[in-house]
């Protein structure tokens, strides 16, 4: 049976049937992820530093000259270790966050999509929304301690792994006297402690029902685009595990697919990275109080304007596109590959 009339007859797509997870599939994911998030590392280091208005590496901002120039005054001073500060976070937090990100988005799809008749765009990102808030919630002080370490570009006594950790868990807001207020009252929301490493959680919420949803909702559309009759005999080839079963995306169809979520799900959530990134590194500059997301808003809004919440965005897309086409990829040859 020719890809034209499998389309046709409606057996092409075999994402309703049930799932199960593999451990080796999670696996082999994180590897990848571990994989990509090094080659980037540099430049995940600089986007961090821009977002964060760093004092430093302000001036840089704007072009990729600027990129350039940055990376190498990193170098010049910290050498390659600097390129890479706080990547340790990165990989220990991608391990458990791609694993988690791409089993909710089983389970959550299985649940919103029972079968073809139930598929509509809303359901698809909410599948992958939900899958993108289960993930960040369990992986988020990770987050914190990796942008903390890339903000910092001191030379002398340089914080570890560890110090930063007992750094941010101490942190404390000022004290703030009020009027009227009882002598030896207890404030009503904790002064230190785990929740430090949830700054900048709510613009993450935010940003992710757009970033997440939008990944998924723009890789199984584009999917679907392949697939069509028309384009069929060129994206499609036949199962390599099993020459029954329906035909799978070429790789270069699967690339394109990934690629081009990346591109649109960074793109519509990269205001709130940008918010999420000065929230985060709030305990170290300025009063050290904790910034809410509006008042992190309009501090952005006044230093640049609107282009205050797309700073980076270039180093972003070069960043995002090709993780996100190589991360779908693997997964879902890693379902061909593992029957799943």
């Amino acid at each position: 049976m020719s890809f034209v009339q499998a389309s046709q007859e409606g057996w092409l797509d075999v994402r309703y049937a049930p799932r199960s997870i593999s451990q080796d599939f999670a696996t082999n994911t994180n590897v990848m992820g571990n994989q990509a998030k090094t080659i980037v590392g540099p430049l995940d280091r600089v986007k961090i530093l821009f977002q964060a208005s760093n004092p430093q590496f302000a001036k840089y901002t704007g072009s990729w000259f600027g990129v350039v120039t940055a990376m190498r005054d990193i170098n010049r001073q910290s050498g390659i270790r600097g390129l890479f500060r706080g990547h340790s976070a990165t990989l220990l937090r991608i391990f458990p966050y791609a694993a988690i990100k791409f089993l909710a988005y089983e389970q959550f799809r299985a649940v919103l999509i029972p079968s073809k008749q139930h598929e509509t765009s809303l359901r698809r990102l909410l599948s992958g929304a939900f899958a993108g808030v289960t993930s960040v919630f369990f992986t988020y002080p990770l987050e914190v301690v990796r942008v903390r370490l890339a903000f910092e570009t001191k030379e002398v006594g340089r914080s570890s792994l560890r110090g930063i950790c007992a750094q941010i868990y101490h942190e404390q807001p000022p004290r703030v006297a009020h009027s009227g207020a009882v002598a030896g009252a207890v404030p009503a929301a904790p002064r230190s402690g785990l929740i430090n490493f949830y700054r900048g959680f709510s613009s993450t919420l935010a940003g992710m029902l757009p970033y997440a949803g939008m990944s998924f909702l723009t890789h199984d559309t584009a999917g679907d685009w392949l697939r069509l009759p028309a384009l069929a005999p060129y994206t499609l080839t036949e199962n390599p595990k099993n020459p029954s079963a329906p035909p799978i995306l070429r790789y270069w169809a699967e690339l394109l697919a990934g690629g081009f979520a990346g591109l649109v799900s960074q793109t519509a959530s990269y205001p709130f990275e940008v918010i999420r990134r000065r929230m985060q590194v709030g305990g170290a500059v300025g009063d050290g109080h904790r910034l809410r997301m509006a008042e992190t808003a309009r501090i952005v809004w006044a230093e640049r304007g609107w282009r205050g919440f797309f700073v980076g965005l270039g180093i972003g897309y070069f960043k995002v596109v090709p993780m996100a086409a190589v991360s779908f990829y693997v997964y879902e040859r890693g379902k061909v590959v593992l029957g799943v």
